[in-house]
């Protein structure tokens, strides 16, 4: 019902994190060597292309799969360097192309860093921007999914007829409902209001906590019954709960801004030919 990096540039910014690091290795950051060449926690990140996986929480089995696959890749990288590939003109060609790739990188990152940004641009950004600091209202819900009118309203006949709403809710859910949420007992869980279909979000909405609708819900998808299990107001975000957010929005569009004039002074002294 809702609404309906190539290689080298990765391999480039994995380049430039190594160049910016300066701490120097502890002993858990190495997992092996290979002729005396340590296999890092860098090495790793390679790899598994993911800084959200934290490798010492990995399968064993999977661990040792990793540290294998980098120690034929540092075996491998050995023997290509002692066959004479950095002669080799593609390699330089290549290099080249990395060093300058690299080079703009880090100049970028370090004119990122000159950015500053005052607390009173902040709070100004802030008070001129309210409406984008106020949470949407979130809702809770269980739905019953239809073919017909009839049906819904024969569903809301045996809700009316309960003692325990909800449990007889889920039940009627698991045995009636066609929607996919029928077998979890029509749990559609936290969502924003306005997430769903306008008719759906609207009925939902208009619930009162631990109540359902006294009348079937048409949608495109067919007739609901819906039942609001927990309501989240919506809410003004004070300052102090954006103020890091307001900060890198505003860094981010001075460094843009910085980098745009930097762009136009340089085409105007350079001689660009586009074919």
């Amino acid at each position: 019902m809702q609404k309906r990096v190539t290689s080298k540039k990765w391999v480039l910014s994995f380049v430039t994190a190594l160049a910016l690091t300066t701490t120097s290795l502890s002993a858990k950051d190495v997992y092996a060597t290979v002729d005396g060449e340590n296999i890092t926690k860098e090495d790793i990140a390679v790899v598994l292309r993911n800084p959200q996986v934290d490798f010492d929480t990995l399968p064993v089995k999977t661990q040792e799969m990793v540290i294998n696959q980098l120690v034929e890749k540092k075996l491998l990288t050995k023997s290509a360097l002692k066959s004479g590939v950095e002669k080799n003109s593609s390699f330089k060609e290549a290099l080249e192309k990395i060093k300058k790739d690299l080079a703009l990188e880090i100049w970028m990152q370090e004119e990122f860093k000159k950015i500053s940004v005052s607390d009173k641009e902040i709070s100004d950004y802030y008070a001129k921007n309210q409406e984008q600091f106020i949470t949407q209202e979130k809702l809770n819900a269980r739905h019953i999914l239809v073919q017909s009118e009839d049906e819904a309203k024969a569903v809301i006949k045996s809700l009316d007829a309960s003692k325990n709403k909800l449990e007889s809710f889920i039940e009627l859910a698991k045995t009636k409902s066609t929607g996919p949420t029928g077998k979890n007992g029509g749990s559609l869980g936290e969502f924003a209001a306005n997430q769903m279909v306008p008719e759906f979000s609207s009925a939902a909405a208009a619930l009162q906590k631990g109540t359902y609708t006294k009348t079937p819900v048409k949608t495109q998808f067919g007739y609901h019954v819906i039942y609001l299990e927990d309501k989240t107001p919506s809410k003004k975000l004070n300052f102090d709960e954006v103020k890091e957010q307001i900060k890198q929005v505003l860094t981010q569009e001075k460094f843009r801004n910085n980098i745009k004039d930097v762009v136009a002074k340089l085409k105007e002294s350079a001689k660009i030919v586009i074919k």
